[in-house]
């Protein structure tokens, strides 16, 4: 009878544990399996590169940024991580810089920047050597669109460059602009202690005053172009250079591409040059759009993955400018007006008359 019961738990005893095992084994194939199926979606997901190469810029008042692009502008990330909208609004105003009083370039420049953010604009491009950045200050703060929503372009003129010297001409500036930082900062041009200045900037970017840091025009002196870009210890996020379809620059965007820096282009229209204005090929895409010859200019710009900052005091063609986001230019007409490419260039001064043109007041 013992023999029995004995036989009986034994019997028990065996089957529990063939099914624990039985369990355990489930289990391992439902794990094995989940972890493939992870391993699968993993593999299928493209890696994404981001190109993102520079430390970002320090923690500051610019760290309160939070830009976004309205009315269909598009943003690009920067190599830095920042994100910019690519059409903006240029402030310079010639008329008024060739001897013109500084209150009606103040007034207007105001007038433009509040037409502008109306508009739905986001990105201003003013400078130093505009002589019109309390103009552009007040024009943000009369619009009543918070500071931290739009991103604020100036440059920084040759009088400026040094290290000390620079960190200084920053804190004016921010005073000028009635601000506490600036989006993207440019060395407007390559002439003087540039180097020395870029080393103040990289200081400034550091503090969070600055969040982008850019080089304008030094495509026109290669030397100075790698001065900054192979020897600094941040590259520039931005090269800012005269570019349209006269003159598309081919060579200097893939230099700038090499290292991954956004181009943006002033004179984007031509300096308003009649015969670009009036260019057949361009009137016949304008035409099959029903757009204007300025809206196919700037939607070039735009599909050819540019940055631009057109300039007008008219609040009627600062909003024609931005009106060009609900057509698209097909791939044929994108080749037409690459095809009219013969780098003829509206700013030819030479770089040695650079550091006495546009001599600034220190309260300009």
């Amino acid at each position: 009878m013992c023999r029995n019961y004995r036989w009986k738990f034994a019997a028990l005893l065996w089957t529990v544990l063939f099914c624990l095992a039985l369990t355990a084994c489930g289990n391992s194939q439902q794990s094995a399996s989940d972890n493939a199926s992870e391993t699968e979606e993993a593999d299928d997901t493209p890696e994404i590169s981001t190109g993102i190469t520079e430390e970002a810029p320090g923690d500051g008042p610019a760290s309160r940024s939070v830009v976004e692009a309205l009315n269909g502008v598009p943003m690009v990330t920067l190599n830095n991580g920042v994100q910019m909208p690519r059409l903006g609004l240029g402030t310079q105003i010639q008329r008024l810089e060739a001897g013109g009083p500084n209150d009606e370039l103040t007034e207007t420049s105001r007038q433009s920047v509040v037409a502008a953010l109306e508009a739905g604009y986001r990105h201003l491009d003013t400078a130093h050597g505009y002589y019109n950045e309390s103009g552009v200050g007040q024009g943000i703060i009369d619009s009543g669109v918070p500071r931290e929503e739009i991103w604020i372009t100036s440059k920084l003129w040759p009088s400026e460059f040094g290290e000390g010297v620079t960190m200084d001409a920053i804190d004016k500036m921010l005073n000028r602009l009635q601000t506490d930082y600036i989006d993207l900062l440019y060395l407007h041009h390559p002439v003087g202690d540039f180097v020395g200045a870029w080393k103040d900037l990289e200081k400034a970017y550091r503090q969070g005053k600055v969040r982008a840091l850019g080089i304008s025009n030094f495509d026109n002196w290669p030397e100075a172009y790698h001065a900054i870009v192979d020897d600094m210890e941040i590259k520039p996020q931005v090269l800012q250079i005269e570019c349209h379809p006269f003159a598309q620059r081919q060579a200097t965007r893939a230099l700038a591409a090499e290292n991954n820096i956004q181009i943006e282009c002033w004179y984007p229209l031509g300096h308003a040059d009649p015969e670009m204005l009036g260019n057949d090929v361009l009137e016949a895409i304008a035409a099959a759009h029903d757009k204007s010859v300025v809206q196919i200019i700037l939607r070039w710009h735009m599909q050819e993955g540019f940055s631009a900052v057109p300039g007008s005091t008219n609040p009627a063609h600062i909003q024609e400018n931005i009106d060009i986001f609900d057509f698209e230019l097909t791939e044929a007409e994108m080749d037409q007006i690459r095809a009219l490419d013969t780098e003829k260039r509206y700013f030819n001064l030479p770089y040695d008359q650079m550091e006495s043109f546009f001599p600034l007041a220190d309260g300009a």
